[in-house]
């Protein structure tokens, strides 16, 4: 017999197997169109044959750079998913953290024999929408490429116009024919794909997915510093591996700024909108509601004096209420002594109800107007 901590479910294999991998895998196919094959094509950019931001050297094939595409895309991709995985299991053998997880998520039962307990729930998840993330920054960055066309500081190295024909005789004709180029074609079509960078973008879009994951889920009692070492160190990587291409004159400072914003923005949004701060689905368990007070007797309730009451109390029975002197002193002095501010312009009559014995206070100001009235009669 189920537990509480147990519930069936048999649409959550059905729905992860027609819906979120076919997803995945159009998400993947669309990515390697746009890495892989020339289905779309660039858009040409025209340049000036003398700008001097598109005239620096030639930094080499991609292969030769400092940080090559092959280690960083290992990196970025191994790296986050080496970290969750670790993270998750080893919080699970914490007892304490793993009566947590459990009041977060529930096992499910899929049929009558299989079960998904919330270590491999949590794994499946995070890691699956980091894998996704990945693939959209890469399609989003492919797809700013070949919308923009921007050209790479190195274009005009590896273009090589001909400065000498009527196209670039002047120095500031622009030039949009882009079969003026006669360098290599394959590079020429990569050096018009720089903005916006897609190391940038993928490797700050993996440092701040594993930081909000390392921030959210790890807890860490004993050191205050290790997590923030950590976080830092990644996000520093990233930082760096933007800088290299700058650097190495692959792409533009814009290019490189561009690529953070779009890598941050994914990471954020995944970790807070789809994933929830890498808390579970049912979250913290909700606050019991507060007792109903309206069935309790009301003498249980505090009983507040009015202050018309308290002044009653205070002022001598045998006062006479029609008395100027009483009227001047007892009533300004009483007012005062308990907080309240009483302006002698502004108040004409005080009077005493004989029915209830109650202060009746009626002020009359100077327009002549009855601003407040306590009592419509008094005697």
């Amino acid at each position: 017999m189920a537990s509480d901590n147990t519930q069936r479910s048999y649409s959550i294999i059905p729905c992860f197997i027609f819906v979120e991998l076919v997803i995945m895998a159009g998400t993947v196919l669309l990515a390697y169109y746009f890495e892989c094959t020339d289905t779309f094509g660039v858009h040409v950019q025209g340049f000036f044959c003398n700008d001097a931001d598109l005239m620096k050297p030639y930094p080499g094939v991609e292969e030769e750079s400092f940080v090559p595409p092959l280690i960083l895309y290992c990196v970025v991709a191994a790296a986050p998913t080496a970290i969750i995985f670790t993270g998750e299991i080893s919080m699970y053998f914490i007892r304490s953290t793993r009566e947590a997880l459990i009041a977060q998520e529930k096992t499910i039962v899929t049929g009558e024999c299989c079960y998904l307990n919330p270590l491999i729930r949590r794994i499946i998840r995070f890691i699956g929408v980091f894998a996704f993330g990945l693939f959209a920054t890469d399609i989003f960055v492919n797809a700013g490429q070949v919308v923009t066309g921007n050209l790479a500081p190195y274009f005009l190295s590896v273009c090589k116009p001909n400065y000498t024909g009527t196209e670039c005789r002047f120095n500031h004709q622009f030039i949009s024919n882009g079969r003026i180029c006669t360098g290599d074609h394959v590079v020429v079509d990569k050096a018009r794909r720089s903005f916006p960078s897609k190391d940038a973008s993928l490797s700050v879009y993996s440092a701040v997915y594993v930081t909000m994951y390392i921030t959210s889920t790890i807890k860490t009692k004993s050191s205050r510093l290790a997590k923030p070492v950590l976080c830092l160190g990644t996000l520093c990587a990233a930082f760096l591996t933007g800088l290299n291409r700058v650097s190495e004159y692959r792409n533009h400072c814009s290019d490189v700024v561009a690529g953070f914003i779009l890598g941050s923005a994914v990471a954020l949004f995944l970790g807070i909108c789809v994933v929830h701060n890498f808390k579970g689905v049912n979250g913290t368990p909700t606050k019991q509601k507060s007792e109903d007070y309206r069935g309790l007797p009301l003498m249980t309730f505090p009983r507040v004096e009015s202050p018309l009451e308290t002044l009653s109390a205070q002022v001598a029975p045998d006062a006479n209420p029609t008395s100027t002197d009483w009227h001047d002193n007892s009533i300004q002095g009483t007012l005062q002594r308990l907080g309240y501010e009483l302006r002698t312009s502004n108040v004409s009559n005080v009077c005493k109800d004989s029915r209830s014995g109650d202060f009746v206070f009626i002020s009359y100001p100077k327009d002549g107007a009855k601003r407040a009235t306590f009592k419509e009669t008094c005697t």
